[in-house]
């Protein structure tokens, strides 16, 4: 081969290798890139020790059932996941109903939307974000209400990140983000004027505590409304093929174990709260929320090879690819959860903290979720 053809072919390969990484890598342009995945608060060399761990912690079962030892668990995999998770899918760890003629950043933005609708906040308003991760959620909801929004996470690396993005959206001035366990919240009785959970009380050992956190927090007469995942009235725990699915979805989730949509209200009613609105918002005539998951498959594949890549060039840690692996099947037991109707990540609950009556709530959902669920 002639000089030439070398150079050529190495041009074609580096530019191939671009490409790959820089151009249909990240999942959005202001986001995480490939090149920057790492292990969050980890260190590059122990992210491998640590996947390792987190993956022994389902061979002991008992475990999962202590509560203590279930936040470091979960801060464990967000250190693991949060990279890849917002270098592949975005800002907002969490799904939607698909909507036709929308994009699935738009179809998320209006979900995020009709959350903070429900909880009717205004400008001034406080509103806490209870497992806020990077604060995609925090800042559509900020910046649609023009209330002022607390976030809390466990994970220190996604405090640093959504303090970054918030800074960058130019939204810093409306949103807080707090490191701490939402079982034990660093905030004062009735300090809030609502809140508001995506998809995130699922890795409490007991939703019962962290209820009980959100109810202590909120003013009288303050709205909750929180987007659960749960299996619906379809699961059958003698079916072995539905274990199997909600099984690997809490193992690559990190969920302590996943709840019935049938307790999830009486768990609301428990601590306090009254529930004013319960629904499934995963159910027709909404469009499947899974149908992302499906049609994101080839760019798993793609984003596989890229992460496998740069492992081996040493410029994402060892266990990188464990990591995204785990994700890659993970998405098909939630694919496998959607297809089947046995599990929904967006059982709505809607609450609030006193017995008086609340007119305005007895109507149906917001105008945008008209769009959404007609």
């Amino acid at each position: 081969m002639d000089s030439l053809s070398l150079f050529c072919t190495g041009a074609l390969l580096a530019g191939g290798l671009y490409w790959f990484v820089c151009i249909l890598g990240p999942a959005e342009q202001k986001g995480k890139r490939a090149t920057d995945l790492s292990g969050g608060s980890i260190s590059a060399e122990k992210v491998q020790d640590n996947y390792k761990q987190y993956w022994s912690f389902f061979r002991r079962p008992k475990e999962i059932e202590t509560a203590e030892k279930v936040p470091d668990f979960v801060d464990t995999f967000y250190n693991l996941v949060t990279d890849i998770y917002e270098w592949g899918w975005g800002q907002s760890f969490h799904f939607s109903p698909s909507i036709p003629g929308k994009s699935h950043r738009d179809a998320t933005r209006l979900h995020e939307e009709m959350a903070v609708d429900l909880i009717q906040a205004k400008p001034g308003h406080r509103i806490l974000d209870v497992g806020c991760g990077v604060g995609g959620p925090m800042r559509a909801i900020a910046a649609h209400s023009r209330a002022n929004v607390v976030g809390i996470t466990i994970n220190e690396y996604q405090v640093n990140r959504a303090r970054i993005h918030n800074k960058k959206a130019g939204l810093d001035s409306l949103c807080e983000v707090v490191c701490g366990n939402f079982l034990e919240m660093p905030f004062p009785d009735n300090s809030f004027d609502g809140a508001y959970s995506i998809e995130a009380t699922c890795h409490a050992p007991k939703l019962e505590d962290v209820y009980a956190q959100i109810f202590r927090v909120l003013k009288p007469g303050a709205l909750y409304v929180s987007y659960e995942w749960v299996t619906t009235d379809k699961y059958r725990g003698e079916n072995p093929e539905h274990v199997e699915i909600i099984q690997g979805i809490e193992r690559g989730d990190a969920l302590p174990g996943l709840r019935s949509y049938a307790d999830i209200a009486e768990t609301a009613r428990k601590v306090g709260f009254e529930v004013v609105k319960e629904q499934d918002l995963a159910k027709p005539p909404a469009q499947p929320w899974w149908s992302r998951l499906k049609m994101g498959r080839i760019a798993y594949w793609r984003n596989h090879i890229v992460v496998t890549v740069l492992a081996a060039l040493g410029i994402a840690p060892k266990g990188t690819v464990d990591v995204h692996e785990m994700l890659f099947k993970t998405a098909d037991y939630l694919t496998r959860g959607g297809d089947t109707g046995i599990f929904s990540p967006m059982h709505m609950l809607t609450c609030h903290t006193c017995n008086d009556i609340w007119p305005a709530l007895a109507l149906d959902l917001p105008i945008l979720a008209l769009i959404v669920f007609p």
